[in-house]
């Protein structure tokens, strides 16, 4: 185990120098291995952990107290020990990472504070998309230092994680001390940092969320319709289309809208609109709010002309006042 960070002469290759100092005055150095604890062995804490391992870093404890989190640790950070969380937090000499649910992390850094298990200089980092600092102020009380640090991507919890964290972007908040250690972290996980303000945390993960998991919904929405029209294999059917629909709209944006709505085909999207309301009704006010969301961008874009629009614009008000 290595020991906290505290005042050392020189810097050793690949330290990380904080220009500001630690949070007591004293200068320091983040060494080139860190001691690590991860508080929460979910889908992204021990995938996390492990990459930091594959970066060189030391993982020397997690906590995980159900049968998935206990499977993940011995999986992905084998021979790493199992501990309580403040136990973790006690051994995370360099680097504690808090990986659990948004709602519960206030209060598991809170409880940290409050039990001593925090120290000066120690960094103690969360995951979360929608929390930026402030969630952390407990820690930074006790005078570590805090770190918003959040990968954009969806994890399954397994192996295959690692390979998808090549290239990713994390969603980073930090104090302008911290902002080399952070840069260096983000690097050694084989990503690119976006720097997010404080006040722009909740608007940056509701764009993530709207994206990727309201697409889960959506395609498994026209999944289930597929198979109301008798199609055995919806995946087949969506997969090589939503795979060029989402590139497209990557690469050119509204000018990737195809499809009745931004041809303002009302007479199509109301024979939608009436089978859905017959085979599915739970499907029709979603529909409607895609296709008026859809409606305005691509007026906004000039794919659809508002002389166009009109009848379609018509008929989803209607259709919006019924439901």
């Amino acid at each position: 185990m290595s020991a906290p960070l505290r005042p050392r002469p020189a810097a050793p290759p690949g330290a990380v120098v904080p220009p500001g100092g630690a949070p007591t005055g004293a200068p320091f150095v983040f060494p080139r291995s860190l001691t690590v604890g991860v508080v929460g062995a979910g889908r992204v804490g021990a995938v996390l952990g492990a990459a930091l391992v594959a970066a060189g870093h030391r993982v020397v404890a997690a906590s995980g107290v159900s049968g998935a989190a206990k499977a993940r640790i011995a999986l992905l950070l084998p021979g790493t020990r199992n501990r309580s969380v403040t136990s973790v937090a006690r051994a995370a000499t360099d680097l504690l990472v808090v990986a659990v649910p948004d709602d519960a992390l206030a209060a598991v850094v809170a409880g940290l504070a409050e039990t001593g298990a925090l120290r000066p200089g120690q960094v103690v980092a969360h995951a979360s998309g929608a929390h930026g600092l402030a969630v952390l102020a407990p820690a930074a009380a006790a005078g570590a230092y805090p770190l918003a640090l959040h990968p954009a991507m969806t994890f399954a919890g397994t192996p295959d994680d690692l390979g998808r964290l090549a290239g990713i972007s994390y969603g980073v908040t930090a104090p302008a001390e911290l902002r080399p250690l952070a840069a260096r972290l983000v690097a050694d996980l084989g990503g690119v940092p976006e720097w997010v303000g404080e006040a722009d945390r909740p608007l940056y993960h509701a764009a993530l969320a709207h994206g990727a998991n309201h697409l889960v919904t959506l395609v498994n929405e026209a999944a289930d319709r597929l198979r109301d029209a008798g199609v055995t294999s919806p995946e087949k059917v969506l997969a090589p289309l939503l795979r060029a629909a989402l590139e497209n709209a990557l690469r050119y944006g509204d000018d990737a809208l195809t499809g009745p709505v931004s041809r303002g085909d009302a007479g199509t999207v109301r024979r939608h609109l009436a089978r859905l309301a017959e085979t599915a009704p739970e499907s029709v006010a979603p529909y409607l709010v895609l296709a008026r969301r859809s409606a305005d961008r691509a007026m906004a874009a000039g794919r659809l002309r508002p002389v166009d629009a009109e009848s379609l614009l018509d008929l989803l008000t209607e259709m919006e006042v019924a439901a």
